[in-house]
């Protein structure tokens, strides 16, 4: 059964960029930069049917290429700290883009996602991370020096089974037009 999420990929110079970010929290696991994308919509373990109707119903999306442009360091997690992340500024084209992915989805009846969309770049996972842990980073990292991109396509990228993270492999590769 595969693990299957939409998402935007990250350029690897801007990928190099969001690395540079690395560093300087206790109990961070990092990202490999390989793995960087903008998630659009998770949709979980699949089976083949299904994961055929997912791919067939993102081929039929037609938006223009996005302009994403980042907008600084922040975490997720709130009093426990979770993950350091790369925030996106949520420009309506990008918006747009992930609800006709939400729509699309839950016409094939798969659950709609239950949190509300925050455009990141997940750049660690976090474990045991002080809330003051994080702000130090914050405060030292946190204008985030990484230049914007131009989105020609979407994903359709798959994960490792029952265990999720990287390496993810490009299932589809749905152009923006």
């Amino acid at each position: 059964m595969p693990r299957l999420f939409t998402a935007i990929e990250v350029p690897a110079d801007v990928a190099d960029a969001l690395a540079s970010a690395r560093g300087g929290i206790y109990g961070a696991r990092w990202r490999d930069q390989d793995d960087y994308h903008i998630t659009l919509r998770f949709i979980g373990d699949v089976d083949a049917r299904t994961a055929s109707e997912v791919a067939d119903t993102l081929d039929a999306i037609r938006k223009p290429p996005l302009s994403i442009q980042f907008d600084g360091l922040s975490w997720f997690g709130g009093e426990k700290p979770r993950a350091i992340v790369a925030r996106i500024k949520p420009t309506t084209g990008l918006i747009e883009l992930q609800a006709e992915h939400e729509r699309r989805l839950r016409r094939l009846g798969l659950p709609p996602e239950t949190r509300n969309f925050t455009p990141h770049v997940t750049l660690a996972n976090l474990r045991s991370a002080s809330t003051l842990a994080v702000a130090d980073y914050l405060g030292v990292r946190g204008a985030l020096n990484a230049p914007g991109f131009e989105a020609t396509r979407f994903v359709l990228f798959s994960a490792r089974a029952s265990v999720g993270g990287g390496p993810y492999v490009v299932e589809v590769a749905y152009p923006l037009r």
